[in-house]
């Protein structure tokens, strides 16, 4: 019988972080329903389904027509008052002289002065109804309240409109920056705190089920309670998606480096078998015998595997070639795999 040819790597001792991983959820940094405040026709959008538009940005025009003219009927108002307060005001500088020389009574006199803060309240309340006025016709322009990208028309131009409807009109979803909502299980919690205290807790994106693509972003948010049913706890994470690579209601995959394993064994990944009495590995001895030796996988980072059990540091491991060998058996390396990297 042949003697096998195998692959081996060495095992080596180094640090490797440790990570936990989650699927988490795009969410919207925020998001408006637009409605009217005012009753009246929509004349005009400013804008595109789909747009991304600035805070300010006009969104809908209602017909100003009504409210500039009762604009115009307030100011009127107020200048017919205000001159009715000047008269009065002249009329009382006048029974004030009078009623010294006793020309006219002091009930005449009282009832100037009456007459005259009538007419000073009429000119406040006017000068009042101005200002509503003029705010009713500020709010003919509908402006987006915040920066984000607009869903479908929910009423088409051309639709009167009432604020008592409360129906709103868009809906505007501020998408830079955006939240990544996610849970980690709380045996977690007291590094990942620690972690957030020193504001070095991040988390390592990409979207879900992508192999490439990876992103970074701050954890900015841990939950104050633990969920009873799943034993975990959420974060959230800020990521500014300048590139609007991700979009609210989107699931992606999140790791968290949590901690480093400290001088640990470490393997390929391609080493690690598992049997009916758990995981193992195959040394290839200087004897060029194979032995097996069962491991604990710690953790697993890249195509490296940090384990606890019978393996040393610079022993030879079987990479490729586990099929066809046996406990006991010799073998021959046809080729050093690469150690883990």
């Amino acid at each position: 019988m042949d003697t096998p040819s195998v692959a081996v790597a060495p095992a080596q001792r180094r640090d490797i972080p440790v990570y936990a991983q989650a699927v988490g959820t795009v969410v919207a940094n925020a998001t408006v329903q637009v409605k009217s405040r005012i009753d009246g026709q929509i004349v005009g959008a400013g804008f595109k389904e789909g747009q991304l538009v600035r805070k300010g940005d006009l969104l809908f025009q209602i017909d100003r027509a009504p409210y500039e003219a009762a604009l115009r009927a307030a100011r009127a108002n107020l200048q017919r008052d205000e001159a009715q307060l000047a008269n009065a005001q002249l009329d009382l500088g006048r029974a004030n002289k009078l009623v010294k020389n006793g020309y006219v009574s002091e009930q005449t006199r009282d009832a100037a002065i009456a007459q005259s803060k009538a007419l000073a309240g009429s000119v406040a309340a006017d000068r009042a109804a101005v200002d509503q006025a003029d705010l009713q016709l500020g709010y003919t322009e509908i402006r987006s309240p915040i920066d984000g990208k607009t869903g479908p028309f929910l009423v088409d131009v051309g639709n009167i409109i009432t604020s008592a409807s409360g129906t709103p009109l868009v809906t505007v979803t501020q998408i830079q920056p955006v939240k990544i909502s996610f849970a980690l299980a709380q045996q977690n919690l007291p590094k990942l705190q620690q972690a957030l205290a020193s504001k070095s807790l991040v988390a390592s994106l990409k979207t879900h089920g992508e192999k490439d693509g990876e992103v970074v972003a701050p954890i900015d948010f841990i939950g104050n309670t633990i969920n009873a049913t799943s034993g975990t706890i959420e974060l959230r994470a800020t990521y500014d998606n300048a590139d609007m690579r991700l979009v609210p209601g989107e699931y992606v995959d999140v790791r968290v480096r949590i901690a480093d394993l400290k001088q640990a064994i470490t393997v390929p990944r391609d080493a690690v078998n598992t049997g009916q009495n758990g995981q193992y590995v195959y040394v290839v001895t200087p004897e060029m015998k194979v032995e097996l030796r069962n491991i604990t996988v710690l953790d697993q980072a890249g195509d490296i595997a940090a384990v606890d059990g019978a393996v040393k540091e610079g022993e030879n491991v079987i990479v490729d070639g586990q099929l066809r060998v046996a406990p006991g058996m010799g073998v021959k390396i046809a080729a050093k795999g690469p150690a883990a990297s």
